[in-house]
């Protein structure tokens, strides 16, 4: 107890996390800002289709590209142990090989996605209206795709060398140039469901342009040089894909749950899916927000390893879970009191805003239940500890599936109270992982 007394009362730890943690907040949380505006001006639309078109439509462009956030994700651990080391070429590689990862698989992604989006709209089994307005938003959707892989890898690596005014910069462009294309292009010219879309792939194109020239200026402070050479090597390659690959299947196993919720309420009717995406839109901005704490641990414990700072680790640890725990209930609270304005505020369609309000109760208990498979993301991130976070998400979406199928029978309820499991048993693996790797010190040795 002493220990995390002492922790919590160090001061310079605290100025440190919320350096990185608060503009990643104000960044972040303009995110599920464009979810909640999408929602907002389609919601305001005459039918309930047009809101579940976009719901749908977004789902299947999110699994696309969130599966690919080991993007972001390996390169901020391997930058920020990088920065540790004040290794300006090992800087340089990580970016140039982020950036070349998220054009090659744009390309694929762009290859694979429409056979990939007729396949999951005829397992949603949609209505007729609901079908076609998806198909059209998802597609134009793909035209900003190469802008949001290269966009993850630069907030990656900005993220990793602790400049958290870069990630601040190129979100809050991207998203609020979203929400300003969005009142254009949906209300004032008309444009309706494709309007929103078009808004997105504009605002993710410019984030790009404006984080690469960010990562320019940001290298002039680490003296080095690229080896071009070393790119064309396998070996080089290794130790990131491999992070990579383990964020891939976690992350790809962590949007199945997110698309299954979409499938099944899709086939419980427009209102419900329409419903539920107004709830997630609630999670979304819970999440970003709690990420920023995250994205701070991701950095300051990956810089902590590379230096070895087991000191600066613990602080490090110790008060990002105490700012978090207190973030989970202020949003906890938000939802339960101010819930009922929180749906009002994103549509008007009666029987869209009386379904969300059944099910509210279930979004006020998230944040609670959430908040610590966040934080623990944040450490494993950083330690590019990537195997242990794949094995606790595989095992917690596995029992997940399970209980989902047993509770198939109370509907919607159901539904969300397998949801609430997931989000506990997320907690709870990554929990095990990091007590047996503390126990056996094993986040300062190396790999096995």
């Amino acid at each position: 107890m002493s220990l995390i007394l002492d922790a919590w009362r160090h001061s310079p730890t605290h100025k440190r996390v919320w350096a990185l943690a608060a503009p990643m907040i104000l960044s972040n949380i303009s995110v599920p800002l464009v979810a909640l505006v999408d929602s907002a001006v389609v919601g305001h639309l005459p039918h309930a289709y047009q809101l579940a078109a976009v719901a749908v439509g977004a789902s299947l462009y999110t699994l696309l590209t969130w599966a690919m956030g080991f993007l972001r994700m390996g390169t901020t651990g391997f930058a920020a142990q990088a920065a540790g080391r004040e290794d300006g070429s090992a800087l340089r590689q990580v970016l140039t090989q982020g950036l070349l990862l998220g054009v090659a698989l744009s390309a694929l992604l762009i290859i694979v996605a429409l056979p990939f989006s007729h396949a999951a709209l005829a397992l949603m089994q949609p209505s007729a209206e609901l079908d076609d307005l998806a198909r059209h938003y998802f597609q134009i959707r793909l035209f900003g795709l190469p802008a949001a892989l290269a966009t993850y890898a630069l907030i990656g690596w900005l993220l990793g060398t602790q400049n958290a005014r870069g990630p601040l910069a190129i979100l809050l462009t991207t998203n609020l140039l979203n929400v300003g294309l969005d009142l254009l292009l949906v209300l004032g010219l008309n444009f309706g469901v494709a309007g929103a879309a078009w808004a997105s792939v504009i605002a993710e194109w410019s984030g790009a342009l404006l984080g690469l020239w960010l990562a320019r200026r940001a290298l002039s402070a680490y003296a080095g040089t690229i080896d071009w050479s070393a790119l064309r090597r396998w070996l080089n390659w290794r130790p990131l894909l491999a992070v990579n690959r383990d964020i891939f299947i976690r992350t790809l196993a962590l949007q199945l749950v997110f698309f299954l919720i979409t499938v099944q309420g899709t086939r419980l009717g427009d209102s419900t899916v329409a419903a539920n995406a107004l709830l997630l839109n609630g999670l979304l901005l819970t999440a970003h927000a709690l990420d920023g704490l995250a994205h701070a641990v991701e950095a300051l414990c990956g810089h902590a390893l590379g230096a070895r700072d087991r000191v600066g680790l613990r602080r490090t640890l110790i008060v990002s879970a105490g700012w978090s725990l207190f973030a989970s209930v202020g949003f906890a609270l938000f939802f339960a009191l101010a819930g009922e304005q929180f749906i009002g505020m994103q549509t008007s369609i009666d029987s869209v805003r009386e379904t969300a309000l059944e099910y509210l109760p279930y979004l006020a208990l998230l944040p609670l239940l959430a908040v610590w498979s966040y934080l623990l993301d944040g450490l494993f991130i950083g330690a590019t500890r990537a195997r242990e976070m794949r094995n606790a998400m595989l095992l917690a979406v596995a029992l997940s599936l399970l209980l989902g199928w047993t509770l198939t029978g109370l509907g919607n309820h159901g539904l969300w109270l397998a949801f609430l499991g997931f989000m506990i048993l997320r907690g709870l693996t990554l929990g095990g992982y990091a007590y047996l790797m503390t126990r056996d010190d094993l986040w300062f040795s190396p790999r096995s």
